[in-house]
């Protein structure tokens, strides 16, 4: 089992003090790797559920803080949790992933990607919001087809993008991953036919969860590929004891991201020390 963790700017800020703290402690501590939500815009009366988000949470671009955590560590992996793919142009998005990937020396491993949950945040960037599990596809397809792409360029014609002779450089260094999360089970279908993993959102029931993941395993099936490469990410907490974490190992987890919930940076180090000794994360 590897375990990631989450840092929410929302919460613990954007300042670039406490960022880089909270991803060197991770590091020290043996966490695998150090995921950043995304949300490209909010607005008065934004609500996921029945959470609402008040606009002027500071949710900083994932993508640029995680370039700043690749300058200041050695060995995490960098993710997204989620990247919000059909507000991107994927050819632009294609040149910054791989680019991170580069400066960061391999470590853009566990970029995760949905769709939304906000009507006006599509209508921000000029997303019609019924399309955007159609454009994700589309995106990934694009991604994966420049990142393999040569000097003789890329073409793609598609629904809602169209070129002719890309060439994107740098390349990542390997093939880049890139795991879908949600909690549909459109997000399921799109890791099991499209997903290196799949990252289901943390208010589904035992049931759902387990429902979903086989939706996932059978579509990878039935697209003639090997479901045990796909693989299974779930949300954790500080308090989890070894035996829960044996239970989402034998439902087919294969890693476990957790989100510290206090924002003092000295209990928080703490907090990650005694849940990293206790999984024996640090040798």
């Amino acid at each position: 089992m590897e375990f990631g963790i989450s840092y929410s700017t929302p919460f613990f800020g954007a300042d670039p003090e406490t960022l880089l703290g909270f991803a060197r402690d991770a590091e020290e501590f043996g966490f695998e790797s150090f995921y950043l939500p995304e949300h490209v815009a909010l607005y008065p009366g934004a609500k996921i559920g029945e959470v609402a988000l008040p606009p002027s949470l500071p949710y900083a671009d994932p993508l640029e803080c995680l370039s700043f955590v690749a300058a200041g560590t050695r060995r995490i992996l960098l993710g997204t949790g989620v990247l919000l793919l059909p507000y991107h142009h994927p050819v632009t998005l294609a040149k910054r992933l791989a680019t991170i990937d580069v400066l960061s020396g391999g470590r853009m491993r566990l970029l995760t990607v949905g769709v939304g949950a906000l009507p006006g945040e599509a209508r921000a960037v000029g997303v019609d919001f019924a399309s955007r599990g159609r454009r994700a596809d589309e995106a990934i397809d694009i991604l994966r087809a420049l990142w393999a792409g040569d000097e003789s360029g890329v073409g793609f014609a598609g629904e809602f993008h169209r070129f002719e002779d890309a060439c994107v450089y740098p390349k990542p260094l390997g093939e880049l991953p890139i795991h879908v999360g949600g909690s549909s089970a459109a997000a399921a279908r799109r890791a099991g036919l499209r997903g290196d993993g799949y990252f289901p959102g943390g208010r589904l029931t035992a049931e759902e969860r387990r429902r979903q993941f086989a939706l996932v395993r059978t579509t990878a099936i039935a697209a003639g590929r090997d479901p045990d490469r796909v693989q299974y990410t779930r949300w954790g907490s500080l308090d989890m004891s070894p035996e829960d974490v044996e239970t989402l190992a034998a439902e087919g987890v294969t890693r476990i991201v957790i989100s510290p919930g206090d924002a003092d940076p000295g209990r928080r180090r703490d907090a990650l020390g005694a849940f990293a000794a206790q999984m024996s994360l640090t040798t």
